[in-house]
């Protein structure tokens, strides 16, 4: 190719250029054109239909009043305090998890970069393995685990740690342990795809300059990695705030997500455009705290680009 744009006379090679970029972009379109009608048939067109009926006036007799408008719902989000308490609740949860599983994943990430062999294997696996379980079975194991009289709390009766049993299901506890458990591999998959690029001698020039081992993973191996941990973090949080299965099952109902909130307006209440107008507040919180998130990290080397 580059033998016959030489060989071209130069009114013709400035003519022949555009072209040649212009049809390797309607390529690229053609390749990405099954995964765009994918989002926009089943993410975009249902979130167009969650505003719109968000925007419908309430009805005694109908779930919600087709062809009317109205801000109701909206206003009833912003001023009904019962549902101001989920969103606190699923935000303080979400940064407890997400805190907790990025900081679990960064060490095990570590692990795994600097592990060989079967080792290596063993942890790559032991991260994969839980995905293979469904959610629903997988977050429910822990009430065996956590209850007030389930292995934990007999291991810390046994050692005379507590003197009697401690409630870590139903709780807070519970919900925030089961969602690290459900977000922790993909956290830990996204650090390891980073660090496995990185070259283990820039650690080693580090440390021969007089760096101990601690500081040359906070200031050489951290920094590099956070384009890792910018995603474990956003997938960590996003899923957390919005979880249903860990605060349905491990929660007991005495601190609602607003996922939760949103079930029993949606099915048991029957308020379409509150719960459609709740949806889509959350939603646009969520945007907002990830794009700052994501600013924030982006300072501690986010922008990284290796040689």
């Amino acid at each position: 190719m580059s033998g016959t744009q030489s060989s071209l006379p130069g009114p013709v090679a400035r003519l022949w250029e555009p072209l040649r970029g212009r049809s390797r972009s309607r390529r690229a379109l053609l390749l990405m054109a099954p995964l765009l009608i994918f989002e926009l048939l089943l993410f975009v067109a249902p979130f167009l239909i969650l505003v719109r009926i968000s925007l419908t006036s309430g009805s005694s007799d109908l779930r919600y009043a087709p062809g009317t408008w109205s801000l109701e719902g909206y206003a009833e989000v912003f001023t009904n305090g019962v549902l101001l308490d989920p969103v606190v609740y699923s935000f303080g949860m979400g940064l407890a998890a997400t805190a907790t599983a990025v900081v679990i994943a960064v060490c095990y990430a570590y692990a795994i970069w600097r592990a060989e062999g079967f080792v290596e294997s063993a942890l790559l696996f032991s991260v994969v393995l839980p995905l293979l379980t469904t959610l629903v079975i997988k977050t429910y194991a822990f009430w065996p685990l956590l209850s007030p009289n389930g292995t934990l709390n007999d291991l810390l009766l046994s050692l005379h740690l507590v003197s009697e049993p401690v409630q870590f299901v139903p709780g807070t506890v519970g919900v925030v342990v089961g969602q690290v458990y459900i977000v922790l591999p993909y956290a830990v998959l996204a650090i390891y795809s980073v660090l496995s690029t990185m070259d283990w001698g820039i650690v080693e020039a580090a440390r021969d300059l007089g760096a101990s081992r601690p500081r040359s993973v906070l200031e050489v191996v951290v920094p590099q990695a956070m384009p890792g941990i910018i995603v474990a973090t956003v997938i960590s949080f996003a899923w957390s705030v919005g979880a249903y299965a860990a605060p349905g099952l491990l929660g007991g109902g005495a601190n609602r997500t607003f996922a939760i909130e949103v079930e029993q307006r949606l099915l048991s209440n029957l308020q379409w455009e509150l719960a459609t107008a709740y949806a889509v507040v959350m939603l646009l919180l969520m945007f907002g705290s990830v794009a700052a998130i994501t600013a924030v990290l982006n300072h501690f080397g986010g922008e990284f680009e290796y040689a």
